[in-house]
C-alpha cells in the first residue's frame, strides 16, 4: 500500500528543474540568446543554497557597515569611481557634439 502512496506522489507533479527547463524551452532561451543568457544558472536553485548566500552576504555587509576605516574607503574609492565615469561620459557627450558640427559643417557644404 505504501509503495503505490509513493509512485502516486512521484507522478503528481514536475520537478522543479524540469518546469524550469520547460519555460526556458518555451521562451526561446534554449537557443544562444548572448553574452548575459547564462547568468541565471549562476545563482542558486535550492532554497538552502539561497539561504546561505543570503547569510554570507548579509554578514560581508554587516562587517563593511560595522568597520569605519573600511567604510570610509569603501565609499572615497566608490566617490572616485563615480567622479570618473562622470569624467568620462562629459568627454562622450563633448566628442558626440564635435561630429554633430562636423556633420552639420558637412552638409552646409555639400548644398
Amino acid at each position: 500500500m505504501a509503495k503505490k502512496n509513493q509512485q502516486k506522489k512521484a507522478k503528481k507533479g514536475l520537478k522543479r528543474r524540469d518546469l524550469e527547463q520547460m519555460m526556458a524551452l518555451h521562451m526561446g532561451q534554449g537557443q544562444n540568446q548572448g553574452v548575459l543568457a547564462g547568468l541565471g544558472r549562476l545563482l542558486p536553485q535550492g532554497r538552502t543554497e539561497q539561504f546561505l548566500l543570503g547569510l554570507l552576504l548579509g554578514g560581508a555587509t554587516a562587517y563593511v557597515l560595522a568597520d569605519e576605516d573600511l567604510r570610509g574607503k569603501l565609499f572615497k574609492g566608490a566617490l572616485k569611481a563615480y567622479a570618473g565615469m562622470m569624467g568620462n561620459v562629459a568627454e562622450m557627450k563633448e566628442q558626440l557634439a564635435d561630429l554633430q558640427a562636423e556633420v552639420l559643417a558637412e552638409q552646409n557644404g555639400a548644398l
